[in-house]
């Protein structure tokens, strides 16, 4: 506001004296009252939320053999793979932060704080450290459930209501940055249902300027009742450092996880719609009589599912979800998602000129025919890879917007030799050598083989690659 002001003065000084006297008065500024409110202070409130915020460490030591025969002599020289022999240790480790939130012991943070971490602990503010066990790990929201058995004196941290935050709101965040130790800054909420930050598949973060730093994923967002409406998870920066361009998980979906968990359940089911969505563009928006972009438009449907079943047509636009408006795909996902798997929700949908409400059926992906989880032991392009039969319930799980049949791979070991050939988690193998794969089995009987060549064919998101690898 200083600068409008000196521009101001400088005109006034150009016009003289009596342009000078018509200059309007500043505006006034009101004394403390009280001796109270010259000591307005977040103090209270920190000291009441700061014994809930934990500093998790994590820890992973992978041992493996140099020994090298003619495949692994190829990877070297197109992958920079280098030792003459013998083991090879290699140690990762991680910094993040963690909120209590039950006294028993149970503790969430981020998954990418502890992933392919096998040794995690946990310090308290008070400096006492406990071993964790991870309960549950949820990729898809990027959040993680501990448990440590602390022998009592636990401060557990209330949630709080996410959903009635306002842009403008204060929120403090406190956690663990550059591992300086545990560290409070202040901001506000500086936007809602930020969908295009792409470090979740349910993206539907607070967006605020309170300082987060590396270190500080995993830490509390809270509101000044001192409860719980955030997880701290990404930063938008191009130094590394807080640029005031936070994001936080909502307190919603925080505990839904983990309520998950509370329930021993070691996966979180959520509901599945059957049915590919995208956005809603101006032309789309305009041809259905919408004055401005908004809701998902039905692009798709799975035969049998809740989709197709509640009567959802293509070309339908989705408005909301239980009176919840969505904008966008990710945010109708996150609506969804919140749900559960059992009873209905409401769509509000609008179809041609006409609005109407379809209720929808609450179930989850079902799983149409055995995983058949293959891990591949023998040597080839695949070594390292966990293969698995593609049904409804996997795709969903892998956000695959494929036909729901074939071999995906699930996981790949770090350092394997499908690691090093560039195999991803949700590669679905279409064929090997010319042979089409359909079915785990499939993969296990031609891998068996052995080739001196190898030619894989891939869809990765929707788009076929074939590479050829000898060895």
């Amino acid at each position: 506001m200083r600068l409008p002001t000196r521009l101001a003065l400088v005109a006034a000084l150009a016009l003289g004296p009596a342009a000078a006297v018509a200059d309007p008065a500043p505006p006034t500024r009101a004394l403390p009252e009280s001796r109270g409110q010259v000591q307005l202070s977040f103090a209270p409130l920190v000291r009441r939320a700061a014994p809930s915020v934990v500093n998790v460490y994590g820890a992973h030591v992978e041992r493996r053999s140099a020994n090298r025969n003619a495949m692994d002599e190829f990877l070297r020289r197109f992958f920079g793979e280098t030792g003459p022999g013998g083991t090879q240790e290699r140690a990762q480790r991680s910094l993040g932060s963690g909120v209590i939130v039950d006294a028993a012991g149970l503790i969430v943070t981020n998954n990418h704080v502890i992933e392919n971490m096998n040794e995690v602990k946990v310090a308290l503010s008070d400096r006492r450290e406990f071993p964790a066990e991870i309960v549950l790990r949820d990729p898809r929201t990027d959040l993680a459930v501990l448990r440590i058995k602390a022998p009592g004196g636990l401060s557990a941290m209330e949630f709080g209501d996410s959903e009635g935050l306002q842009v403008g709101d204060f929120v403090l965040a406190i956690g663990n940055p550059f591992g300086v130790g545990q560290t409070v800054t202040q901001g506000i909420v500086s936007a809602l249902a930020r969908t295009q930050v792409g470090s979740a598949d349910y993206q539907f973060f607070i967006q605020t300027d309170a300082a987060i730093n590396p270190g500080n994923s995993g830490g509390a967002l809270v509101d000044l009742n001192g409860q719980l409406v955030g997880i701290n998870t990404a930063i938008f920066s191009q130094s590394g450092g807080s640029h005031g361009i936070g994001f936080a998980i909502p307190a919603s979906m925080v505990k839904a996880v983990v309520e998950t968990a509370k329930g021993g359940g070691r996966l979180v089911r959520r509901p599945w719609l059957g049915a590919r969505l995208q956005n809603v563009t101006p032309d789309i928006a305009d041809s259905v009589g919408l004055d401005h972009p908004t809701g998902v438009l039905v692009a798709s449907m799975v035969a049998k599912s809740p989709a197709e079943e509640a009567g959802l047509k293509r070309g339908d636009v989705i408005l909301s979800v239980d009176d919840r408006p969505v904008d966008d795909p990710e945010a109708f996902g996150y609506r969804f998602a919140l749900k559960g798997i059992s009873g209905e929700t409401k769509l509000a949908v609008l179809r041609g000129s006409n609005r109407i409400t379809v209720p929808v059926r609450l179930a989850p992906a079902p799983e149409t025919r055995p995983r058949d989880t293959l891990k591949i032991r023998t040597r080839s392009p695949f070594l390292g890879a966990t293969a698995i039969n593609l049904s409804p319930a996997v795709a969903e799980e892998l956000q695959l917007d494929l036909p729901a049949d074939g071999v995906v791979i699930a996981d790949v070991d770090g350092g394997s030799i499908a690691h090093r050939v560039g195999l991803q988690k949700g590669d679905v193998i279409v064929a090997v050598n010319g042979v089409p794969v359909t079915t785990t089995r499939d993969l296990d009987r031609i891998t068996r083989g052995a080739l001196s060549a190898w030619e894989v064919t891939i869809n990765r998101g929707g788009q076929q690659l074939t590479s050829v690898f000898s060895g």
